[in-house]
Formats: structure tokens, C-alpha cells, sequence
């Protein structure tokens, strides 16, 4: 299958083996840990027990796996097919630029090769055959590949602008995610990007959807919309605070990131609750967002002292929480104070050599009396003072153990480290309280990103007058005034058209029309707007009802990347074989331009023979959206005649010479290329424009084409030698002359004359 986006959880493998139930699961040694305990869990499962084999991560290597199935036995292949011939080939089945697939392919050979499945009996230099390869889609997912991704602009990346990041960081440029995503969390925007990764034919998913993006929609319901994406943007990504607080001793941020997290989950549950609970999603967070938030918010705030542990960068506990505790803060708090009437004490009983002295209190260490350091004092034994225990020198200030600091460690201990002890000892017990709890939190986060998602979705809708589609198990595609999501922003004006796509109103639609008229656009739209109802958003159109298509397949002019050491037409010949080869009646196939930029003839024969193979297919046709400038395919009558087939143009108009498009699709063909007016319109010299229109005519009707008369070479090189002397000429010192009139009268004169 696709490279596809999985959870950290693994539920998109879990669903592929679920559905597939396959004997042997191949895999490689080097692994990340999920995929080691998903493994485990699989072993332990009673009922069912496949074959674990694994392999060095070597086998999979992506260069090794090309090669293992270009030296395949492939009987499939055509007999007389060269070695250069089958990269091309091979590509119209497998998408050899899915890297996972292709490391997977060459993990699944290597098993082959070692079993001999299918020539047990025959020499060792035999290959195992390869009989087909199928392409495999999860239930109910529609079948997306990367080309259809950057033809219909669904992602872009672009370079980040900011001169920090220099070329290492990446936004989302103009496109379908970054229009649609308003999402407030992290975690909302990465589960958006699920969904337009793995759209889905899953009515009850999309229904589900759809009634929330539909309530959001309203106006009357803006003011709990807005109230719950300010909530949903304090959400924070509550598996990494779970993890940090299971693997060690958390830090302030986590419990204040927890404490908000929790907090605005409290207040999302009582926001969704005054909501319509016959709203599945709207019903599932009021069950779910259980008492236990509510009590692991209360507990957070009577027990941490934010502000204090901010100010001590350690954790901190409030008042009234443990009397112990604030008996001994009290303590610390009142120590300066009677500190100072020790410190008076001991200085009556000093040498009258000291006039000042302090009494401290230092951590782990005790009181310590501390005096200044008398110039007589140079040595340790200077140091030693008749009932002091002297303990160290620092800066000049000598500390002493007396007697009454003793007593002050055996009344008061060591305040510090006891506070310190206490205090965690009350932060233990609060974060196993909160573990205990953490199957709620997840529950919080994972309905929170879909709440998030299709908020934004709706937002979106909103924002830009989008329309909720009907959505059928039928084989009919029905966009009323339809437009496209991303040119429409880029435009004053967006002229809409309707698609309606069905066995009875041609599945097979070919439009033709001039250079610039709207074709790729119109495309594009359909495609796009297909896509977006299925991942449960309104569409751009006024009215849409939408079958559930199965695959969306493109062969479109614009790819961000092409295959090394193939032509263009060779890359879209094998984008066609591949649609043709993996749709079915129920996807949709959009093909922009086939067969330009190589020979006329041979790009109509092929475009004829694809057109026709379609079409014969009678109900297993897809919808087949195809336009071209190959006009002669529709005036030779090159097409089978078919209700399946229907022809439509988009319509231009001419106001004396000026070519006027109008954006609108009719039914009909295009009689003309109006190749003239486009290379006017693209700024052509006239004279240039005329000269092919006469070629053009001449080449019709059969007539000889004559060269233009022009000077020979050596004229052309003398009046070229004549305006690089003239060139070289110019005194630039010479204050007196014009420079820019010179070269604009003398200089640039000269060289129209030449050219």
C-alpha cells in the first residue's frame, strides 16, 4: 500500500492486519519501541498468531530493493521488454516513489528468494515468479497518490521567510491544508493532516463530521465557537506531560501546562454540554470529559504555589495544605529576626576583638556563627577561638559552630531540606494521583483534536461561503456552480461552473478550449472539491452532491518532481497506465493535456486508444474528466460514439482582434485553437504573430513555404561589427555627453536594425 501517516499507537497497522490477517509479517530488526510492543501484543493474542520474521535493516535498503525487483522473475512482463524498458513499465504498477513501499517490496523478495515459494523443484538459479502485484487501500480509504497531492495543490511547502531560519525551516505555502487548517492546537493540525492523508468513504464517519461542521456553521452558535477555540488553544499535548511525569520528577511548566490543559478541558465540558447532545461528538465529550478533571484541576491548584515555584524554580506547595510544612516556612520566614538577637547574644560572650558577628543558616550544612577575619588571623591555627569549632573561611568572614548554633540544629534541624523533602513527598503523591487518572486525559486530547479540526473546518466553511455536500454510495458526481477554493482567493472575480458526472449524463467528459481558457483550473476544481468532501468539509459550490469516489488519479502538467532519465511524455504515459490500471467505476480519473510536447500523431493515437479503452468499459468507466488540445480527435471523429461521452468547451469571445475568455463551460467542442490571440496576449511581436499565422495557412492548404528574405551572414556580421565599434567608441569622460540619450538613440537604434 501508499506510504501512509500512522498514530504513535499504531491503529492504521492494527486496521491493515485486522483486514488483511496475513500468515507472515516481515520486518526489520532495527525498530522503533512501539512497533517491538505491537509486535508483542500480537504474539500474545490467543486467536490469532501469524509468523514473525525478521530481517538485518540492511534487506531494506531502498537501493537494494530497486534492484531486487528490477532482477525479479516478473512472467507479467512482455517477453521482448528491454532492461531500460522496465523501470517505465513497472512504474505504471507500483509508485516507485513511495520509499516504504519500495523498502517493504524488497523486504517481502528477500523472503522469497530464501523460501522458494513457487520453485521448490526447480534449479537454485531460478527466480521466484511474480505473477501480479495488487495495490492495496484499507477499507473505506480512498486511494490518494503523491502526484494527485502536488497537481491539486492539497500541500506546499514553502521556504520560511524569516532570516533566522534561513533555508532550514519550511511553512505551508498556498494550499488546500494551509486554507482549511484554523485549528488552535499543535495536536488539532497534525490530526488534520491525518485526515488529508487517509480521506475516508466511511459514511458514518463523514456524517459525523459533517453535523458538527454543519452546527458551527450557524450564526446564532458563533459566540460558542469562539469561546471554545479560545479553550482549545490552551490545550496542550497531554501524552508528552504524561510521559514527562511518568519517566521523572516533572518540572513547574508541566503541572502548569497540565493545570491549563485540564482547566480549559473543564471548560470545553461545560460549554459542549448546553450544546445538542443528540451530536455524537457533542455527547461523547460530555461523557467522557468525566469528575476526574474537575478533581485533578482542584487538586493542582489548592496543592501548587505557581507563583512561588516560578520565583524558586522548584516546586513549591501552598499554604494550609500540610501544617507541618507551614509551620516549618514559618519558621524560615522568622529566622532573620531571631537570628539577629542569637547574633547579639554571642557577641557579648566574644573576644572583644570582634565588634560585629551574625548568626546564618545555611542548607544541609546547619547554623554557623560568622565573624569578620581580624588582620592578625594569616594561618589555620590562627583561626582557633576558645569554644568555637571552626568550619571554613569564605571571603574574608570566618564560620564557627558554638554551642548555641548546636542547639539551634538539634531544636530546628535543617529547615531547608526538610521543607524540600516534604514538599516532594506531597508533589508523589499528587502525580500518582493524576496517573491514575491518565486514561481520561487521553480521551481529552483525542477529542479535543477533533473538535479542533472541525471547528476549524467549519470556520473555514464559513469564512468563505462554502456549502454542505450530499454525500451518496451512488455512482454520480454533482457540483452546482462549483469554484475553485484556492484561485478564488487570488482573483476579484471567480467565474463558477456545475459538473455533474453519471452513467446517464457522461461519466467520459472531454473539454476542449484554447491556451489560458480555464481547462487545467476547472480540473482542478472538481478533484479538489471530491477530495474535500471526503474528508467530511463543506465544499465551494452551491449546491454538491458527491458519490463516494474510491481514488482520485491525476495526470496533470504540474509535478514538483519528475523521474530521472525519462521524458515528459514517458512520465505521463505511465501516470495514465497507472490510473487506468488501479480505477474503477467509482474514481475519479482527471487528465490535463495527454500527449502534449510530443509527436502530434502519436500523442492522438495513444489519447484516442485511452479514450476508447475507457469507454468500452461501460459501467466499470470512471469518472473520466480529460481536456486537450488534440481538436482533431473530436473533428476526425477519432472516439466511439458512447453515452458515456460528453463534450463540452469553455467559452472565449472575440472583440475585434482581442481574444476575451469567459471561463464558462458549455457543451460543444472548440473549433479553434485561437493560437494567434494567446501569443498576442502573451506579449509575441506582432510582426512575429503574422509571419506564423501565414506558415500556419500555407502549411493547410498544401502550399510552399518560402523562407522570408533576410540579409546574408556576412551583411549581418558587418552591421553587428558596426554597433560594437559605435559601443566601444563612447568616451565616458566626456562630461558633456548624455549617456543614457546616446545609448537609447544611437546604440539601442542600431540594434533594431540589426535584429
Amino acid at each position: 500500500m501508499l506510504d501512509t501517516m500512522d498514530n504513535s499507537d499504531l491503529h492504521l497497522l492494527d486496521r491493515v492486519i485486522q483486514e488483511l490477517s496475513p500468515n507472515v509479517i516481515i520486518t526489520s530488526a532495527k525498530q522503533e519501541q512501539s512497533l517491538t510492543q505491537f509486535l508483542e501484543r500480537l504474539e500474545l493474542n490467543p486467536d490469532y498468531k501469524p509468523e514473525m520474521v525478521m530481517f538485518p535493516n540492511a534487506n531494506f535498503g531502498l537501493e537494494i530493493s530497486r534492484q531486487r525487483l528490477l532482477s525479479a522473475h516478473l512472467p507479467f512482463l512482455p517477453p521482448n521488454i528491454t532492461e531500460s524498458e522496465k523501470i517505465p513499465y513497472l512504474s505504471s504498477c507500483i509508485p516507485l516513489d513511495s520509499v516504504l513501499m519500495m523498502r517493504s517490496i524488497g523486504g517481502l523478495l528477500k523472503c522469497l528468494e530464501r523460501r522458494r515459494v513457487g520453485s521448490e523443484l526447480e534449479d537454485s538459479s531460478a527466480g521466484v515468479p511474480i505473477f501480479k502485484f495488487l495495490m492495496y487501500t484499507l477499507k473505506d480509504v480512498v486511494y490518494i497518490d503523491r502526484d494527485t497531492y502536488s497537481a491539486l495543490q492539497i500541500f506546499k511547502s514553502e521556504l520560511h521567510p524569516s532570516v533566522f531560519k534561513l533555508q532550514s525551516g519550511e511553512k505551508e505555502g498556498l494550499s488546500l491544508y494551509g486554507l482549511l487548517n484554523r485549528c488552535r492546537s499543535k495536536f488539532g493540525s497534525l490530526l488534520l493532516r491525518q485526515w488529508f492523508h487517509r480521506p475516508t468513504r466511511d459514511l458514518n464517519i463523514l456524517n459525523r463530521r459533517q453535523e458538527v461542521i454543519r452546527f458551527f456553521t450557524s450564526p446564532r452558535n458563533f459566540a460558542d465557537l469562539t469561546t471554545l477555540q479560545s479553550c482549545l488553544r490552551n490545550i496542550k499535548n497531554i501524552s508528552t506531560l504524561l510521559q514527562k511525569m511518568f519517566l521523572s520528577t516533572p518540572k513547574v511548566t508541566v503541572w502548569q501546562s497540565l493545570y491549563k490543559t485540564v482547566y480549559n478541558a473543564v471548560c470545553i465540558r461545560d460549554t459542549v454540554r448546553s450544546m445538542p447532545q443528540s451530536i455524537q461528538l457533542f455527547s461523547e465529550i460530555s461523557a467522557n470529559f468525566t469528575d476526574d478533571l474537575f478533581y485533578i484541576a482542584t487538586y493542582i491548584s489548592k496543592v501548587v504555589d505557581f507563583e512561588g515555584s516560578a520565583a524558586e524554580n522548584r516546586f513549591t506547595v501552598r499554604p494550609n495544605v500540610d501544617p507541618v510544612i507551614d509551620e516549618k516556612k514559618r519558621r524560615m520566614m522568622g529566622l532573620p529576626d531571631f537570628l539577629t538577637g542569637v547574633a547579639r547574644t554571642e557577641l557579648e560572650n566574644l573576644d572583644p576583638r570582634f565588634s560585629t558577628c551574625s548568626v546564618i543558616y545555611m542548607p544541609l550544612i546547619g547554623f554557623l556563627l560568622s565573624l569578620p577575619r581580624l588582620p592578625s588571623m594569616l594561618d589555620k591555627e590562627s583561626f582557633e577561638i576558645e569554644g568555637l569549632d571552626f568550619i571554613f573561611l569564605s571571603k574574608d568572614r570566618l564560620h564557627y559552630r558554638s554551642t548555641r548554633t548546636k542547639e539551634l540544629d538539634s531544636m530546628l534541624g535543617d529547615l531547608h531540606c526538610d521543607i524540600l523533602d516534604m514538599e516532594m513527598a506531597l508533589m508523589r503523591k499528587l502525580q500518582a494521583s493524576v496517573l491514575q487518572r491518565s486514561e481520561s486525559l487521553h480521551k481529552v486530547m483525542s477529542l479535543c483534536a477533533e473538535l479542533d479540526c472541525l471547528i476549524a473546518l467549519a470556520q473555514a466553511s464559513r469564512d468563505h461561503g462554502y456549502c454542505c455536500p450530499t454525500l451518496t454510495p451512488n455512482q454520480r458526481l454533482v457540483l452546482i456552480e462549483s469554484r475553485h477554493p484556492l484561485l478564488e482567493l487570488c482573483t476579484a472575480v471567480f467565474v463558477s461552473n456545475t459538473y455533474i458526472s453519471s452513467e446517464t449524463e457522461g461519466k467520459v467528459k472531454v473539454i476542449t478550449g484554447p491556451n489560458s481558457s480555464g481547462k487545467s483550473i476547472y480540473l482542478k476544481q472538481v478533484g479538489l472539491i471530491v477530495f474535500m468532501a471526503l474528508i467530511g468539509s463543506d465544499v465551494p459550490a452551491k449546491e454538491a452532491e458527491i458519490g463516494l469516489v474510491d481514488g482520485i488519479f491525476t495526470r496533470m502538467q504540474s509535478r514538483e518532481s519528475v523521474s530521472v532519465g525519462l521524458s515528459t511524455f514517458m512520465i505521463d504515459v505511465n501516470q495514465m497506465a497507472h490510473s487506468l490500471n488501479h480505477s474503477t467505476g467509482n474514481s475519479l480519473v482527471l487528465v490535463d493535456e495527454f500527449g502534449k510536447g510530443t509527436n502530434t500523431v502519436d500523442g492522438l493515437s495513444l489519447l484516442t486508444a485511452c479514450l476508447n479503452h475507457c469507454l468500452r468499459r461501460g459501467s466499470k468507466c470512471p469518472h473520466l474528466l480529460m481536456s486537450t488540445c488534440f481538436h482533431s480527435i473530436i473533428q476526425l471523429g477519432l472516439i466511439s460514439d458512447s453515452p458515456l461521452l460528453s463534450l463540452q468547451t469553455l467559452e472565449t469571445a472575440i472583440e475585434g482582434e482581442e481574444l476575451v475568455f469567459l471561463y464558462q463551460v458549455k457543451n460543444g467542442i472548440c473549433q479553434s485553437s485561437c493560437a494567434a490571440n494567446i501569443a498576442t496576449l502573451a506579449g509575441i511581436p506582432n510582426d512575429l504573430v503574422m509571419r506564423a499565422v501565414e506558415v500556419s495557412e500555407l502549411y493547410r492548404t498544401g502550399r510552399t513555404i518560402r523562407k522570408m528574405d533576410r540579409p546574408s551572414a556576412d551583411v549581418q556580421n558587418s552591421r553587428c561589427a558596426e554597433v560594437v565599434e559605435k559601443f566601444l567608441n563612447i568616451d565616458l569622460d566626456d562630461p558633456e555627453i548624455d549617456l543614457d540619450s546616446y545609448l537609447k538613440d544611437e546604440v539601442l537604434r542600431a540594434l533594431e536594425e540589426v535584429l
